[in-house]
């Protein structure tokens, strides 16, 4: 697999990191919970200080927990630190849900049309 295609995986939980249009897309597929938000800290992590923007696309995730929140938002916080900015795509309603309800949703700003709709 090229440098340009990544993809991981732990106990149905995968992780695809693909380059497109100059941008980095990290697609998660399957629940994004304690058990595995570990694999996408771990993914993500390496890459923020070489780029200036990730987009991580959550269409494949059906669930996400209050550990993958937690992971989701330290990403963001490394990312902003690092001068590299973290966008999310295609969250479905209980992940958007979930961002309102904690009141992080308007940390995270739409990443143009990239698979649709936006979080």
């Amino acid at each position: 697999m090229s440098p340009d295609q990544a993809m991981s995986w732990v106990r149905g939980f995968r992780v695809h990191v693909y380059e497109t249009e100059g941008r980095v897309i990290v697609e998660c597929h399957g629940k994004l919970t304690s058990e595995n938000a570990p694999l996408l800290k771990e993914e993500m992590r390496a890459m923020i200080p070489q780029r200036k923007s990730i987009v991580l696309d959550l269409k494949e995730v059906p669930l996400m927990d209050s550990a993958g929140l937690g992971t989701v938002v330290g990403l963001f916080v490394t990312g902003r630190t690092r001068g590299c900015r973290i966008e999310l795509v295609n969250a479905n309603r209980q992940i958007r849900d979930l961002f309102s309800l904690t009141n992080l949703l308007t940390l995270f700003e739409p990443a143009g049309r990239h698979g649709g709709k936006m979080i």
